[in-house]
């Protein structure tokens, strides 16, 4: 199997860009980020016409997650129990979509950006970052041979090695110690880097800034992952950030990241971290499905 994730920064000014890609990938599974697109207005046919069945959750023209796949989707969730929400009032917002796909739990996950130290948006993003750790932690305490892939936009670049310039960054969100602690967080509760294995050294950055010639210059940051549960981890066979995605007219500032799978064989995972603490009960919201 292979699956990917990607930030596509607007399904609908990306579409043609997006279909043309899976057509040429054989990506069988891939969750997708930054939609900026209700439910209602999701372009269901012309992914349809392409082999995919999706599982969306959106609610303004802003973020917006999704699961397009063409091996089943099944026991779609919005959110998780306890997932902190932001604004006044506080309410939810579209961050997280998740979806069972050909055996695979393939969670869709656009982390808050955290904006700038100090900000209240900031807190709110290590808020939801530990109340995802404890959501992960709970499903390996209760599965341990889950298959489940935490993937999308992290928003955190973990080492120094994966930001282009670490003077450039110094004042800078994404790379603030307890950023990166968060994200060491969810790897010790069991969630393994599935591509660094295989994309080994600095420049394997997945997001470049459209200004300045970011792209051009090799002035990028690696903040999308796909996190692998042990038994899902162990099944890796392979991985590739598709950089040429990121040229061209109408390009998203994210590039997409895969990974392979072999899933044939009978894989005995570690056991994981113990579970923190029974969340909150779920928030409301009931996901958009369609086959």
């Amino acid at each position: 199997m292979r699956i990917a994730t990607w930030n596509v920064n607007s399904i609908r000014a990306r579409l043609d860009r997006l279909v043309a890609w899976l057509d040429r990938s054989d990506v069988d599974v891939i969750a997708l980020q930054e939609t900026k697109v209700p439910d209602a207005g999701f372009p269901l046919q012309v992914l349809a016409e392409h082999g995919y069945s999706v599982a969306s959750h959106g609610i303004s023209q802003w973020n917006g997650v999704a699961v397009l796949s063409r091996v089943g989707i099944e026991d779609v969730e919005i959110g998780w129990p306890g997932m902190p929400g932001f604004g006044d009032p506080v309410a939810p917002e579209a961050r997280a979509i998740a979806a069972t796909c050909g055996g695979v739990r393939m969670v869709s996950l656009y982390v808050p950006n955290g904006r700038s130290v100090g900000d209240p948006h900031y807190d709110y993003k290590l808020a939801w970052l530990a109340s995802l750790r404890e959501h992960a932690a709970a499903r390996l305490a209760a599965d341990p041979q889950l298959r489940m892939a935490l993937c999308g936009d992290f928003n955190i670049a973990p080492t120094d090695e994966d930001v282009w310039s670490v003077e450039y960054y110094k004042d800078s969100t994404h790379v603030t110690p307890p950023e990166r602690a968060a994200f060491a967080a969810l790897v010790d509760a069991g969630y393994a880097d599935m591509v660094r294995p295989y994309a080994p050294g600095p420049e394997t950055y997945t997001y470049w800034d459209y200004t300045q010639l970011a792209f051009p210059k090799r002035r990028g940051m690696r903040i999308d992952f796909l996190l692998g549960s042990p038994a899902l981890a162990a099944a890796t066979t392979g991985a590739l950030i598709d950089r040429q995605e990121r040229k061209g007219k109408g390009a998203s500032d994210h590039a997409p990241v895969i990974v392979d799978l072999d899933l044939t064989a009978d894989i005995v995972a570690p056991a994981p971290i113990p579970a923190a603490p029974d969340p909150e009960p779920a928030a409301e919201g009931q996901p958009g499905l369609w086959a």
